[in-house]
């Protein structure tokens, strides 16, 4: 019974595991592989996907937590710390081991927004599971 519990448990990090994998090789992509459109830089697209992938790693990874384990809100906002952290550590890895990959700060602040707004989805989603949860 316990390697079950176990078992269905864990398969509900999968999602996260697999977003923070496809996250990591995003990031440290070679420079010139990374396309280039000129109309995207006008809309600032590049902080809109680390927005994205740092709102979703959050939210990804709290979501197990909400769903099976009785998050607390003080561990939502510990995984946000956490990501927002494992992004400011993925730009010294651009500036220092990736292959032509610059060193941002305002795609950190992009990864930090990511990551509040992960908080907020997550807390909200928290606290509707709570709310129908306590109807029944």
């Amino acid at each position: 019974f316990r390697r079950v519990l176990f078992r269905s448990r864990f398969l509900l990090f999968i999602p996260a595991i697999l977003w923070f994998i496809v996250t990591t090789v995003l990031l440290v992509l070679p420079g010139p592989d990374i396309p280039t459109v000129s109309f995207l830089d006008v809309i600032y697209f590049d902080k809109w996907v680390h927005a994205g992938l740092f709102g979703g790693m959050t939210f990804l990874f709290s979501f197990p937590f909400i769903k099976k384990f009785k998050a607390t809100k003080k561990l939502l906002i510990y995984i946000a710390i956490l990501s927002a952290l494992y992004g400011v550590a993925m730009e010294y890895v651009q500036k220092y081991i990736a292959f032509e990959r610059d060193f941002v700060y305002f795609d950190m602040v992009a990864d930090g927004v990511g990551c509040v707004i992960g908080f907020f989805v997550s807390a909200i989603l928290k606290r509707r599971l709570e709310k129908k949860g306590s109807s029944m």
